[in-house]
């Protein structure tokens, strides 16, 4: 009898060590002191020192976007809080096409003109030549409204989605922030000079980026040269769409306060695939000034940089050992290509090396940030991305659990 109370005090205080080991030793909370996820404000990667000098643009503020890479090439100013005029239609568009995604908005549906929409289209030269009381359909406000930049085209689309201008604008206001913007304060849908109706080169590239990625069957509107309604025909304001076939969007602004800007993308094909740049120019002197400025900086953008094509899309980075799940270890990589740009002729020159939030402890999700891949230039710290989970691992039974955190307790 005293050896049978023996062995189960020998059993007990075994399982009470396990027991003790699973849930203190590597507590599976434990790994969640990963790096926090970035802000979705955080899109593009800064620019390093090392980055060739950018040509000089006469404008109050740039920066240029690579988003295929998803690295800022150059900029100047580009937190310097601006008048964004028209290019606030970006914001109004994003949110146009959601409804329309969502279905609350259908192309073919007809809206109504408000006493508002008309009056706001009568102010300034940018307007669509909706009538008062008329019914005008998604698609010809959606043409009014980009090709045109019709303000009137954009109160009614305002109305349609939110219900009353305000309502909208405090939607447009909820989408910065659900961006993480910081820089960005909407009044109106439009873009007329208003108080407190404020944004940044950095972040407007930002609302332009997430309309492009979110909602990529809105670029045929940008490229639109002209639209006509009411029998009335109207160019679009981006001289570039006219001069350069590599150009298809997106969208030029002006008012007395912001001067004349622009923001274009250009996609030109390269050895590691199509590559997509996007540049915002604000505060230029003139209509001319503002697409020369912006193709001065595309041109640059297009040629000082060769693309270098690290990893293929689910191409394993790495392979890391996995704790108490079901499989032993997972592949590490990304579920898109690891693309970077760098100066011209230093292709050869580019390394990288992984970082991983060891141990990994199961349930792994696919896709799960595990720990981030570092894109170095040489010596010079070039690009950081997170390194995710290519493999689902589910957790393993309670034996496995346990058996792997007393081998992770004694390590």
């Amino acid at each position: 009898m005293t050896a049978f109370r023996s062995r189960r005090l020998v059993l007990s205080a075994t399982l009470s060590l396990l027991a003790s080991v699973l849930s203190a030793a590597v507590p599976v909370a434990s790994h969640a002191a990963a790096p926090a996820a970035a802000s979705p404000a955080a899109l593009f990667a800064e620019p390093s020192t090392a980055m060739p000098q950018p040509p000089e643009v006469a404008a109050r503020a740039f920066i240029l976007q690579d988003l295929s890479t998803r690295q800022t090439l150059a900029s100047r100013n580009p937190d310097q809080s601006v008048e964004p005029a028209s290019l606030t239609k970006l914001m109004t568009a994003y949110l146009v096409f959601q409804a329309l995604q969502g279905g609350k908005l259908s192309l073919s549906q007809e809206l109504p003109v408000s006493e508002r929409a008309w009056r706001t289209g009568m102010t300034g030269a940018s307007r669509s030549f909706i009538n008062l009381n008329s019914r005008v359909k998604v698609d010809d406000l959606i043409k009014g409204m980009i090709v045109q930049s019709g303000n009137d085209a954009t109160v009614a689309l305002a109305e349609g989605v939110g219900g009353t201008v305000e309502v909208f604008v405090e939607m447009m206001n909820r989408q910065a922030q659900v961006f993480g913007l910081k820089g960005t304060r909407f009044a109106n849908p439009e873009g007329l000079t208003a108080p407190g109706h404020v944004s940044t080169a950095r972040e407007l590239s930002i609302i332009a980026t997430r309309l492009i990625t979110d909602f990529p069957n809105s670029l045929p509107y940008y490229s639109m040269k002209e639209f006509t309604f009411n029998g009335i025909k109207q160019g679009n304001r981006n001289l570039l769409l006219f001069r350069d076939a590599t150009v298809d969007g997106l969208k030029t602004g002006y008012t007395d306060a912001a001067g004349y800007c622009l923001i274009a993308t250009s996609r030109r094909p390269t050895a590691g695939g199509e590559r997509r740049l996007l540049s915002v120019v604000l505060g230029a002197a003139s209509p001319e000034a503002r697409a020369n400025e912006s193709q001065k900086l595309l041109n640059w953008g297009h040629s000082a940089f060769d693309v270098v094509k690290l990893f293929d899309a689910n191409q394993p980075v790495t392979t890391a050992q996995v704790w108490k799940g079901q499989a032993n270890t997972a592949r590490l990589g990304r579920s898109t290509p690891v693309v970077v740009v760098v100066p011209r002729g230093q292709g050869a020159s580019v390394k990288t090396a992984v970082t991983r939030n060891d141990p990994l402890i199961a349930p792994l999700s696919k896709g799960q940030a595990v720990g981030s891949i570092q894109i170095t230039l040489g010596t010079q710290p070039w690009q950081t991305l997170p390194l995710l989970s290519l493999d689902e691992v589910p957790q393993a039974g309670f034996v496995g659990r346990m058996w792997d955190a007393l081998r992770l307790g004694i390590q």
